[in-house]
């Protein structure tokens, strides 16, 4: 096999669970066709990059598994006894957007009951003790506007609640200072302790040591310098030289082409594109006026919009990984509970 042949293959087995059940298992030619967008020069270097990348970021339904799993019994969470701590909980189930809350409900369910033989429980008026599970932390924004509008109407006025997810981000730390903030409006007494895999860095201060694509430079690109003169403030630029301390990505200089290509790439989309809300920037969603938020988180169920626009992004643009919106999410739960 050629090296080509050889990353293709590794990248699509990487990904091969990729919303299983709803689409076609990624192949070779699922790969081939994405790279093939760029310009020929940049294709290998991007996968071999992009073969370090999956690896790093992309968690797989097992990885899931395995982080819900690990949680059971986990001694700093549950103390001496796992059955009477999962027993005292009551499980929140009020995600405003996206299905990603259920799903994570529903395995969590699966993976109790095989463990301790009961599952989770949505507790009753008298619940002291909560759980908020999801997937991942971006910005903070959807967990915010959850907790915020849980405290202000269901919570008690004394609370325990754990946050758990596979990976946060530490630039969220503003969202997580206002949900301690609406606890404290309230009059509410609410602890909360937050428990995740990994925390990727993306914070502006420690944006040379962080974990997300943020460029060092504007690339020469008519189109890339049309969208960021259209800025009303130059975008923050780090300093080459590091990869970040959770070594999402293989070297500087693979990291400094994925950053480039995909920033290049992606300002190309928003023009292919004219409905993609200001928001949805080159290098990921941002409600911030950015290049992108630049995650390459991406789980088996899902692909967030703060990954690149590359990632996700369809018609006319062949997407890496086809992302299930939040309105399709909605649409699936309706049907869901009237029996389709």
């Amino acid at each position: 096999m050629t090296e080509k042949s050889d990353l293709l293959n590794s990248i699509a087995k990487t990904i091969s669970d990729y919303r299983d059940g709803e689409l076609a298992t990624p192949t070779t030619d699922h790969v081939d066709r994405w790279v093939s967008q760029f310009e020929c020069d940049v294709q290998m270097p991007i996968l071999r990059e992009m073969n370090h990348v999956v690896q790093a970021s992309y968690f797989t339904k097992a990885e899931v598994q395995t982080f819900l799993s690990g949680l059971v019994r986990n001694p700093k969470l549950v103390g001496a006894n796992a059955e009477d701590f999962w027993k005292g909980l009551s499980f929140l189930d009020i995600q405003g957007g996206g299905g990603s809350q259920h799903d994570m409900l529903a395995a969590f369910d699966e993976i109790l009951r095989h463990e301790l033989g009961f599952g989770i429980s949505k507790g009753g008026a008298g619940s002291k003790d909560f759980v908020y599970l999801d997937d991942a932390i971006f910005t903070g924004g959807r967990v915010k506007s959850d907790l915020v509008r849980w405290i202000g109407t269901d919570a008690p006025d004394k609370a325990n609640l754990h946050v758990l997810v596979i990976a946060t981000h530490h630039g969220f730390y503003y969202n997580k200072d206002v949900i301690v903030k609406a606890a404290k409006d309230a009059g509410k007494n609410i602890e909360i302790g937050w428990w995740q895999l990994a925390t990727f860095e993306n914070r502006r201060y420690y944006r040379n040591d962080s974990d997300v694509l943020w460029p060092v430079e504007i690339p020469d690109d008519a189109v890339t310098k049309a969208y960021v003169d259209k800025m009303n403030y130059p975008p923050s630029l780090r300093s080459g030289g590091n990869v970040g301390p959770l070594k999402i990505f293989s070297c500087d200089s693979g990291r400094q082409l994925l950053e480039r290509e995909f920033l290049k790439a992606g300002a190309r989309i928003r023009e292919m594109c004219q409905n993609l809300p200001a928001a949805e920037r080159p290098l990921g969603h941002s409600s911030l006026e950015t290049i992108g938020f630049g995650s390459t988180i991406v789980t088996y169920r899902n692909c967030p919009n703060n990954a690149p626009l590359v990632f996700w992004v369809g018609d006319p643009w062949f997407p890496l990984f086809p992302r299930k919106t939040n309105a399709d999410s909605r649409i699936e739960r309706l049907f869901r509970n009237v029996g389709f």
